[in-house]
């Protein structure tokens, strides 16, 4: 699984340092897929009964599942970007959202930045409770309680984030998407008992308005139902023997478990 992850980081590195203006979601897609080729797998993704690309890339109101297209990314979009790889058997799954510079709307890229961090920092939280969980359903408990907080004070000052309810973490193994599933949210529920051999890709996907969405016709892509704008954070963490290891980041995850004063230990 180690394996998996470090090429999932790698090719969404390489998506990441692509994203910019002009650039389009297939050049993306490309580069992934010939990076993962590069660390001897293949795309996860494209082992999805019906979905032949390397990564969903969703821009704006689209959440999740956005199928790669030749449109231009364009000053100020919101883009998220999630893929994963399959190596030796063994997957990775992972997710970032980047806001693209517009020196003429700086209070529109200001309020999706404002988004986007909030959402990494959600998932943050959310492995940050896994390492130190006696149960599963203890990470979407603190996710929903970091991203509550980020929410509009009793004025009405501040942001109005919603949690997705429909689509929620899972686990991840020899294939992409495994039990459990590993929610966003508190539920009246325990979940699985934390013990080493736990492999869960953690991904919150929070929106700057009402959790309701559609699917679009090209039956895939996620959106929300009254256009608010969206971001999608997601890392594959893996529960051993000496503590938590990030699979998907390439630094283990030390410097998103710093805050927390937690430090992941690599798998021996």
């Amino acid at each position: 699984m180690a394996v998996a992850g470090r090429a999932t980081a790698a090719a969404l590195a390489e998506a990441r340092r692509l994203l910019v203006v002009g650039a389009t979601p297939l050049e993306l897609d490309a580069a992934a897929e010939r990076v993962i080729g590069e660390h001897g797998g293949w795309s996860n993704f494209q082992l999805v009964p019906g979905y032949r690309h390397t990564l969903c890339v969703s821009v704006d109101d689209d959440v999740v599942h956005g199928i790669p297209s030749d449109r231009p990314f364009r000053a100020g979009d919101i883009v998220s970007v999630d893929g994963g790889a399959e190596v030796g058997g063994w997957n990775g799954d992972a997710a970032f959202t980047v806001v693209l510079p517009d020196t003429a709307r700086p209070d529109v890229v200001a309020a999706r930045q404002v988004l986007a961090t909030v959402t990494e920092q959600a998932l943050w939280h959310g492995i940050a409770a896994l390492a130190r969980a006696t149960h599963l359903n203890e990470v979407g408990a603190a996710i929903e309680d970091f991203v509550v907080s980020q929410r509009a004070d009793a004025n009405g000052h501040g942001n109005q984030y919603g949690i997705l309810t429909e689509y929620v973490g899972h686990g991840i193994g020899r294939t992409m998407h495994e039990e459990p599933p590993v929610f966003n949210y508190r539920v009246d529920r325990k979940g699985l008992a934390v013990k080493p051999g736990l492999v869960v890709a953690i991904e919150p996907m929070i929106v700057a308005g009402s959790i309701d969405t559609f699917v679009r016709d090209d039956d895939w892509t996620v959106t929300t139902s009254d256009g608010a704008d969206a971001a999608h954070w997601e890392h594959s963490v893996a529960v051993h023997a000496g503590g938590i290891w990030v699979l998907t980041a390439e630094d283990g995850g030390a410097a998103g478990l710093a805050p927390h004063g937690i430090v992941p230990v690599p798998i021996r």
